[in-house]
């Protein structure tokens, strides 16, 4: 943002509040409360949720620029200013390249595995395609009124992430434990729906001003992965016995 010369602090404002509306186990989270919740769940409304109603006592009245660089970080609606566009760029270079990270580390790929014409373009190690694509942003938009990237930048781009979809995100073994992630989110949905006094007094409020389903999904989706593994092993997991 500062070497385009766009607002810095609405560009922090944004990214600091896009993904609040994250579920616990990500994707498999999401698609369960999308599942189980009248009306469907999206963590980008979520994440304007939080700051519009859960945040701050009645939320933060931020402003309608921040609301929605907040609310189009994803999906098919564009933000209407340059910070909000430079937030949705960033977090696709942020998560296609620590995605591939993870993915290495955790032995789901080998750097063989990626595709040679990604990589040339955008380079071989992770900082380098960090530095590269961001590089590529800043020349293509400074001074020009637009936020874009070249094309063979978003050629390579675009490679990596139907790549990482085929084999990471669809296809590999980090998907094995998806199921489990689901029937947690769902154990802990319909058994907070039928002791809804269980839940904290934000969400107790929450389910009398508008209604049960709405309240569980906003406790659930703001718990991280740590928490609900927690919260279900307390409420259906028995402690070992010392005789």
């Amino acid at each position: 943002a500062r070497a385009c010369w766009l607002n810095e602090d609405l560009t922090e404002a944004i990214s600091l509040g896009h993904d609040l509306g994250h579920t616990p186990f990500g994707h498999a989270g999401e698609q369960t409360l999308d599942r189980l919740l009248p009306g469907g769940f999206r963590h980008n409304e979520q994440s304007l949720r939080v700051v519009d109603k859960l945040e701050g006592d009645g939320g933060l009245n931020l402003t309608v620029e921040t609301r929605n660089g907040i609310y189009c970080h994803t999906g098919d609606k564009q933000p209407t200013t340059l910070e909000g566009i430079v937030v949705r760029l960033a977090d696709r270079i942020a998560y296609i390249n620590h995605d591939i990270d993870d993915a290495l580390r955790a032995g789901v790929l080998k750097k063989d595995d990626l595709p040679q014409f990604a990589l040339q373009v955008l380079g071989q190690s992770h900082a380098e395609r960090i530095h590269n694509m961001v590089l590529d942003v800043v020349e293509q938009s400074r001074g020009r009124g637009v936020i874009t990237v070249s094309e063979h930048v978003q050629e390579a781009t675009d490679e990596l992430r139907d790549f990482l979809f085929d084999r990471v995100y669809i296809g590999s073994e980090a998907k094995r434990d998806e199921g489990k992630a689901e029937r947690m989110v769902a154990t802990l949905f319909a058994h907070y729906r039928r002791f809804p006094e269980q839940m904290p007094s934000l969400y107790q409020a929450v389910w009398r001003q508008e209604g049960l389903e709405i309240a569980v999904a906003d406790y659930i989706a703001g718990m991280t992965d740590r928490f609900i593994i927690h919260q279900f092993e307390q409420m259906f997991i028995p402690q070992g016995w010392t005789l």
